[in-house]
């Protein structure tokens, strides 16, 4: 198995990672197209996971007032429980150190069926569960 996830360069991987979210987000879990894209598309740092070079996987981060906010996980069905997130996660959390400064928090909105998943990756989560486009969510911030 080859799993490889790189910051996205051109066109033609920001396609695949947004076909990635329309299926996931907006077929399967009915997020309306347009809250799933947003004004920050164009400035925010996106990530591509390929498998044995097909698209399956893509998450996003950005700086915000409160921190940087890591957005938009989403892994194809077919490709859930291998890893995927875990290598994808992985590679954002070495990549955003560079740009994490002093006290930053490093935050998600995470659907509640995930939070088991960031907790694992030392996220806990943080005040109420709250609803997004009609799906659960609690705020989880990075432990330490």
């Amino acid at each position: 198995m080859s799993v490889t996830v790189k910051k996205i360069e051109n066109q033609q991987e920001m396609e695949a990672a947004l076909r990635i979210r329309e299926n996931v987000f907006v077929q399967e879990q009915n997020v309306p197209a347009d809250a799933e894209y947003d004004q920050y598309e164009d400035t925010a740092t996106h990530y591509l996971v390929t498998k044995d070079g097909i698209p399956c996987g893509t998450a996003r981060w950005r700086q915000t007032e409160k921190g940087i906010k890591l957005e938009r996980f989403a892994v194809l069905a077919s490709y859930r429980n291998q890893q995927i997130g875990s290598v994808l996660l992985k590679k954002i959390m070495e990549d955003i150190q560079e740009a994490l400064a002093p006290g930053q928090q490093v935050y998600m909105h995470a659907q509640l069926h995930a939070v088991p998943f960031y907790a694992r990756h030392n996220f806990s989560t943080v005040g109420d569960l709250f609803t997004e486009c009609d799906i659960e969510h609690y705020q989880m911030v990075l432990n330490g």
